[in-house]
């Protein structure tokens, strides 16, 4: 005859499927992100600015800070993506391209400790350059020097920040932003980051299975 399993072992099950389902902690980083105009607004690249080739009349942004996912929480550029504000009074030459450039170094929240951004409002500047030049080098014309790591990821912009790059932040979701909008969210999350309600009911009927797996096996001694 089959054994059904015990209150013990049924009580091991229920807290490992709440364990398994618990979500994790979304792990931050202090980076440059790459944004791409469309309609007025920005939109996260899909790929680096080292491949990326922008056509005449392209906004291209570039925001520094610290972002929990790089495409559902990265902090966007603060300045629109709007080429005629950046580019309307630059003649059109024959042979080049006209790129919208906004470099956006960020909240001082989000600064390495001992740095600081070199300059609080976003900077924007008309890029001309190579019809096949990539957003990369549009970049290096408004706002270099640049500085890339082995794996071309963008480091640091006019040189900021001195040291680091795309470093994980353990404590990104602690940390606000001046700029940051409150995220929105069918159900409400506990305020300091402790365990949620179900897990504490969870834990609960865990409790109780194994207060009955104890007294079932004083029960048949």
């Amino acid at each position: 005859m089959r054994r059904s399993p015990t209150p013990l072992v049924l009580a091991f099950g229920i807290l490992l499927t709440l364990l398994a389902s618990s979500p994790a902690l979304a792990a931050g980083y202090r980076y440059w992100s790459f944004w791409e105009g469309s309609g007025g607004q920005w939109q996260y690249a899909t790929q680096g600015p080292s491949t990326a080739r922008p056509a005449d009349g392209s906004a291209l942004g570039f925001r520094f800070s610290v972002s929990q996912d790089a495409a559902a929480e990265a902090a966007k550029p603060r300045a629109a993506a709007d080429f005629a504000a950046v580019c309307g009074a630059t003649a059109a030459v024959e042979g080049r391209k006209r790129i919208a450039v906004v470099v956006d170094f960020g909240v001082p929240a989000d600064a390495p400790a001992g740095d600081a951004p070199p300059q609080d409002a976003p900077r924007t500047a008309c890029a001309q350059v190579a019809p096949d030049a990539t957003a990369a080098e549009a970049l290096a014309q408004a706002a270099k020097p640049l500085r890339y790591n082995s794996a071309a990821l963008l480091c640091a912009v006019s040189g900021y920040p001195k040291q680091g790059c795309g470093e994980p932040i353990a404590d990104a979701q602690e940390k606000p932003r001046a700029d940051a909008a409150p995220k929105p969210s069918a159900q409400a999350e506990p305020a300091d980051g402790g365990p949620s309600t179900s897990l504490l009911v969870g834990l609960a009927a865990v409790a109780a299975l194994a207060a009955a797996a104890v007294w079932q096996s004083r029960r048949r001694r």
